[in-house]
């Protein structure tokens, strides 16, 4: 797995040293870029990726970037996709401003200059079937063969695509194609197709078009109706990269974008597939879009990623010319980054276990000064309330302790957070043997945790008081596939994680975290950052774990570095 980008330049990525040339030379008076996602699903961390080279690149050059939506697929196309990537890209931190386009903006200029190919004998209307497209179109070492159509003459292409265009032939009767070379050996130009028949209304145009350009012959133009002078494609448009030119070379466009592939971004166990995430939604695999578990913006914002950590990651991985897949651990350890500085402390017991501290008066309760960040001295303390009664973790009580288990055991003592020591003095069971109530002691003289006669204790728990706690549901997540590569084996289905989300529904908060705040990030001290999800009501408050507090990436990093 890889991080960092081999191929960038002194003083930045091999992008940002064309774009500072042409600059530089002449080329272009300033830079112009644009993102330009296709309508029909939401973006995902690999579109951020996209996101942010081109407009950052944009404000770094002083230039521009533009949105233009993709819309030429109207069968696939909602409008439900076009505000959520609109509100994903502002959520990101970028603003296009008056630079909103949609490449339905340009289909009267479009048809008209596949009118003038054909005119220049550069295209025909082909009757040949999509399938048997696909046979003449030879193999990547045997040359294509030329359709039978190929040679009709001007008039008559013009005729049959006037009468497509006013919708007399049926979808898939009929296509416009370029004529460039059936015996190519880039396969992108053995006669593209440009236009097909889709009588389908368009979210934007209605009913006003019956045929639609292809994505390879609204891209280029479209660019270069909006000056855009440098755009930037993922590496599996490489190969198309040929046609883009042939294009421009034959159509009177206003300006001449040129285009440079970047590697696309891999992530270990994800896919980034619009395809296979639509897949995972409308099998029901997920809840949706927006699921926490889905490397969707959409999913990681309501997990509670910030964007900052998502502009962080990006920035990192840099720009390369070459494949390669990074570790989720890395997004991960960004996003703590993050969340350390702005994350507020707070204690809250996920698997609650009771505990009664016996030589406690019933009845009486006090509250205890608490950090609110340590990493932000302006940040503060506050108050927790502490009593007789307590909840901690089940996990950090074990009746026979094993070998440096360093917390609650019967006789032995430990420091609650902020608060006293206690010893365990005995437990209480239920028929199956699972511990119910843990009886302890406390010493008085240890408030805050220190202990006057300077004995130490090894552990240190996190509490929450059983008469002052909140209620909560908490959702776990964890990677939503069990491997690295996800469908390495061929089913990416066999490798879903069934264990992927885990909801506890009896957590203890302590109270502070009853007012908190929708977009809040919040630390729950040893157990890792949260926030609340948009399932919250009045009356039933759900958190989502947005990572754990163990950084695996840290850690590897601290290795090598060793």
């Amino acid at each position: 797995m890889t991080t960092t980008n081999s191929d960038s330049a002194p003083g930045g990525d091999f992008i940002r040293q064309i774009i500072g040339d042409d600059l530089r030379t002449g080329r272009h008076g300033g830079a112009v870029t644009r993102f330009p996602p296709e309508p029909n699903g939401y973006l995902h961390i690999g579109h951020a990726k996209s996101i942010c080279l081109n407009f950052g690149v944009a404000a770094e050059f002083s230039g521009r970037c533009h949105l233009r939506f993709d819309d030429t697929n109207p069968t696939k196309e909602e409008q439900e996709y076009i505000e959520a990537i609109m509100a994903d890209v502002r959520w990101l931190g970028f603003d296009w401003g008056a630079h909103l386009y949609f490449a339905s903006d340009y289909f009267e200029t479009l048809y008209e200059w596949a009118v003038h190919l054909i005119e220049a004998g550069h295209a025909y209307v082909d009757d040949l079937t999509a399938e048997e497209i696909r046979d003449h179109r030879g193999t990547l070492t045997a040359p294509g063969t030329d359709s039978p159509y190929r040679e009709r003459d001007v008039a008559e292409n013009l005729d049959l695509f006037g009468r497509m265009r006013t919708g007399e032939f049926a979808d898939g009767a009929r296509v416009l194609r370029a004529r460039i070379d059936m015996a190519a050996a880039n396969i992108n130009l053995r006669d593209p197709v440009l236009y097909r028949i889709l009588h389908s209304p368009h979210p934007r145009t209605g009913d006003d078009w019956c045929i639609y350009p292809t994505y390879d012959f609204a891209h280029g133009q479209s660019d270069a109706i909006e000056h855009v002078t440098h755009s930037l494609c993922t590496l599996e448009f490489e190969d198309h990269r040929p046609l883009y030119d042939w294009l421009l070379d034959h159509l009177p466009v206003p300006s001449r974008p040129r285009q440079y592939e970047f590697a696309r971004l891999n992530l270990s166990y994800t896919v980034l597939s619009k395809r296979l995430l639509m897949k995972l939604v409308d099998e029901g695999h997920v809840r949706g879009w927006d699921d926490p578990r889905m490397p969707t913006l959409s999913g990681l914002r309501r997990r509670g990623f910030p964007p900052e950590a998502i502009r962080d990651f990006a920035g990192r991985i840099g720009m390369a010319k070459r494949d390669s897949l990074v570790d989720m651990a890395l997004l991960e350890h960004c996003v703590r980054l993050q969340l350390n500085r702005e994350a507020p402390r707070r204690m809250a017991v996920l698997r609650p276990l009771k505990v009664v501290i016996e030589n406690y008066p019933e009845g009486q309760s006090e509250m205890l000064d608490a950090i609110n960040n340590p990493e932000d001295a302006g940040a503060g303390s506050r108050e927790v309330p502490f009593g007789r009664d307590l909840y901690i973790e089940r996990d950090d009580f074990m009746e026979e302790p094993v070998r440096k288990f360093h917390r609650l055991a019967p006789g032995k003592e430990v420091r609650l957070r902020y608060a006293y020591f206690i010893t365990c003095q005995s437990v209480e069971k239920d028929q199956t043997g699972a511990p119910t109530v843990i009886r302890c002691t406390y010493d008085p003289a240890t408030r805050g945790g220190d202990a006057p006669d300077g004995r130490k204790v090894k552990g240190t728990l996190h509490w929450v008081s059983a008469a002052h706690a909140a209620s909560a549901e908490v959702r776990l997540y964890g990677h939503l596939f069990t491997r690295p590569d996800p469908g390495a084996d061929g089913d990416l289905l066999a490798d879903l994680d069934p264990n992927s989300l885990e909801t506890l529904t009896e957590c203890r908060l302590e109270p502070s975290l009853a007012d908190l705040a929708p977009g809040q990030p919040v630390q729950f001290e040893r157990l890792g950052y949260f926030r609340l999800d948009p399932d919250t009501t009045t009356a039933h408050q759900v958190l989502n774990r947005t990572v754990p507090l163990r950084d695996s990436w840290a850690r590897t990093q601290a290795r090598a570095k060793a």
